[in-house]
């Protein structure tokens, strides 16, 4: 009863529409911008480690690249080695085209999102707090809206998306080590308690030291398995571009799966459009906004066409999958029978082919620190929207927001021991609904407020080519609500 209630909601959420609404947005924020995620290439790894819009020691906001790490290590998680295999085994190769699509023009949503929630953020006792639940409130004006959107993330990051990545762990470890699912649910909210209790100046210093380094170990590790396979890299490609467009007859037939799949592992691996990233692009404190909105759009690119392109390459070099009917369940394609719909497996067989015995043990410990961190970056979004909605004046306020915080934290404590121990598909079911809900509010909200976004971009370009080497924010003269700027 409960997987058939999953299953309905997630089909009216990921309805078609969805997936048009999410390429268009991308296609007009792209052209708004004139393609500011090419354009302004360079600017996108630079304003990584533009400083602090103030060097003054009491400045409470997160650095731009301790930013970029938080939502990079939201993006880097279970999308990026148990989704593209499930993209890979329910839309077969082609699905990756989508993913890098979505990415592309998913990179000016990032921008577009980053930098409202810039513009947009509130001081709070712990730091700057905002995103898409205060971009709606002071942006279009709709207070009851972006509380919605708050609730939302609370539930869709916070409840349905942390049983992913528990589960995700949970079968891995399973693989690798014979724990059981429980045992492995325990052992993630453990480890995170020790964080999430030390506030976001924990989760900043955490996840600036850890996420880096992890992505970069697994794309090493990827880049000697591919080198190893080079001889089979052209085919690879050949068979995602067929695939992509159903030119072959078992792509033709799961041409549709092949796109909803490729665009919903992408929104689930990348988050552009979802809200996350706006959310901890808030918490970043910079002389521009701008700033903020070209260092996540370049966390876009690392998440989907470096750390999910070296996995898909793996998997599709080695061989090491299936290609799956989305309804039935029924092979459709069995390269590796004995695998079945052990997704992750997919990947952990992949490295095993090269370095023996080493696969399971290598993508557990990935996968440990991958959902690590990303739960981590939940529980910030998450933590952020509680903020939000009770940011009152007065002690009442606060008093409401601390046992709110509380009982937050426990509650995600024990989703991640739930999500362990849950069956796989409904567990990603529950996931993509959490996705949906975010980017219908979220894109929707970014389509009527994109213009604030282009004048703050406009504004930075003009005053780069008058000299200035770091622009500074002037809300006054772009005829925005000056908020926290002034």
């Amino acid at each position: 009863m409960f997987e058939r209630i999953v299953s309905t909601v997630n089909g009216i959420v990921w309805s078609p529409l969805l997936v048009a609404l999410l390429i268009f947005a991308g296609i007009y924020f792209s052209i708004r911008t004139g393609f500011v995620q090419v354009r302004r290439f360079p600017l996108l790894i630079k304003s990584l480690f533009a400083g602090r819009s103030s060097g003054k020691a009491d400045r409470k906001g997160m650095s731009s690249f301790e930013a970029f790490c938080v939502a990079l290590s939201g993006r880097v998680g279970t999308g990026n080695i148990v989704g593209v295999a499930t993209a890979i085994a329910l839309g077969g190769p082609g699905a990756i085209f989508w993913m890098w699509l979505i990415a592309f023009f998913g990179a000016s949503t990032a921008f577009v999102e980053s930098t409202l929630a810039q513009i947009y953020k509130f001081r709070h006792s712990t730091g700057f707090r905002g995103g898409p639940a205060s971009y709606i409130e002071h942006g279009i004006g709709k207070r009851w809206m972006g509380i919605l959107f708050a609730i939302v993330t609370i539930v869709g990051y916070g409840l349905f998306l942390t049983t992913v990545q528990a589960n995700g762990l949970s079968t891995a470890l399973g693989n690798s080590y014979g724990l059981s699912h429980l045992t492995s649910g325990i052992l993630l909210a453990v480890v995170l308690a020790l964080v999430i209790i030390g506030g976001v100046r924990s989760i900043a210093r955490v996840a600036s030291l850890v996420t880096p380094f992890m992505a970069l170990g697994y794309v090493v590790i990827s880049l000697i398995i591919i080198g190893i396979n080079i001889d089979k890299v052209p085919g690879v490609f050949a068979a995602i571009i067929d695939g992509a467009f159903g030119i072959k007859p078992v792509a033709g037939g799961i041409l549709g799966s092949t796109i909803m799949m490729g665009v919903k592992r992408g929104i689930f691996s990348n988050e552009a459009g979802q809200g996350g990233g706006a959310i901890v692009s808030a918490a970043a404190e910079v002389p521009h906004p701008a700033r903020q909105g070209f260092a996540q759009s370049f966390s876009v690119y690392v998440d989907t066409l470096l750390v999910c392109t070296a996995t898909a390459l793996m998997i599709l070099c080695s061989g090491t999958y299936n290609i799956l009917d989305a309804k039935t369940g029924e092979m459709l394609v069995s390269n590796a029978p004995e695998l079945a719909d052990n997704y992750v497996n997919y990947t952990q067989a992949a490295v095993d082919s090269v370095f023996a015995g080493f696969g399971n043990q290598f993508i557990s410990i990935a996968l440990f620190f991958f959902v690590f961190t990303t739960v981590m970056a939940y529980y910030f979004y998450s933590e952020s929207s509680i903020m939000y909605i009770f940011n009152l004046s007065g002690k009442k306020g606060k008093k409401f927001e601390k046992v709110a915080v509380w009982a937050f934290r426990f509650g995600l404590l024990g989703t991640a021991v739930f999500g362990a121990v849950r069956e796989t598909n409904v567990i990603w079911q529950l996931g993509d609904i959490g996705v949906g809900l975010l980017a219908w509010i979220n894109v929707i909200a970014l389509l009527i407020l994109c213009p604030k976004a282009i004048r703050a971009l406009k504004d930075y370009e003009r005053r780069l080519k008058a000299g200035e080497k770091n622009p500074s924010y002037r809300p006054s003269e772009l005829d925005i609500d000056p908020g926290v700027w002034e």
